[in-house]
């Protein structure tokens, strides 16, 4: 009765593979494409305070994939631990949101070339001067947004390390400002946007070295969809090759931004 019911299980699994697995043929049928982003991560996605319409880095990725379908955009804001699942389930058509690459993620999804390289890494108190670099937190408790590369790139690469996960940055942060862990695990970008916040207040905080790990992040498409995913690296490189790219990224990472960051990579296949 068991490997009746496994055979079944499994057979259920790659009708539903087969179901998604024309995603140009959906958005094609329905008129529209879905873009699965976060909204909770600024600059790559988060909501205008004037507009309260959802912008950022990865909005733009995605509505230049839209504008090569010839179809609107439809965002769709899911959290950290859900980017995989909505994707898999057809949910959405492709992942743009903070999708760092890790052999495990690759095993479940296919992911596009490169589009942004991300330095992970801690945020701890000033006070904290024993705290110098990452090494220093071995043993030590550490906050994370839950279901993150940051979580398992914590667990990987601090020995004995005590990973206190949280639903969101905001979380994670006052964890940490509240002395309930001693570092805090992220992106460089949110944690420099965060120090800035601090620097004023009654809890300063600063950005150990060096960088935890690096991580390449992509355009999560579903197992096997080998047209989707030759149409997002065809845009990618488009806009790699034609200077859009850049542009996109000094709107939101560049010098007239609060991150003042130079693009020191390029768009082009993750080397796992």
């Amino acid at each position: 009765m068991k490997k009746i019911v496994c055979i079944l299980t499994l057979a259920g699994a790659a009708l539903g593979a087969t179901a998604h697995a024309d995603t140009l043929a959906d958005i094609k049928s329905r008129g529209k494409f879905i873009c699965g982003t976060m909204g909770t991560a600024e600059p790559f996605s988060f909501q205008d305070p004037k507009t309260r319409a959802i912008v950022g880095y990865e909005v733009d990725v995605c509505q230049a994939i839209a504008d090569s379908l010839g179809v609107p955009l439809e965002l769709k804001l899911i959290a950290v631990e859900a980017r995989i699942p909505e994707l898999i389930a057809g949910r959405v058509d492709v992942v743009a949101a903070n999708l760092g690459w890790s052999p495990q993620r690759a095993e479940q999804i296919d992911y596009s070339h490169q589009h942004f390289v991300s330095l992970q890494k801690i945020l701890a108190r000033e006070s904290e001067t024993a705290l110098k670099s990452p090494a220093d937190l071995a043993g030590k408790r550490v906050s994370a947004v839950r279901g993150s590369s940051s979580e398992q790139g914590a667990r990987k690469h601090i020995p004995n390390v005590d990973p206190v996960p949280f639903k969101d940055p905001s979380g994670a942060f006052l964890a940490l400002q509240q002395g309930k862990v001693s570092g805090f695990v992220g992106s460089e970008l949110m944690l420099v946007k965060l120090r800035q916040q601090a620097a004023s207040g009654a809890v300063p905080v600063k950005i150990l070295e060096p960088a935890l790990f690096v991580e390449p992040w992509g355009v999560g498409v579903r197992k096997g969809d080998t047209a989707m995913l030759n149409q997002v690296n065809k845009v990618l490189d488009g806009m790699e090759s034609s200077g859009q790219a850049l542009k996109v990224f000094d709107k939101w990472f560049g010098p007239s931004t609060p991150y003042g960051m130079k693009r020191d990579f390029r768009i082009e296949p993750i080397k796992g």
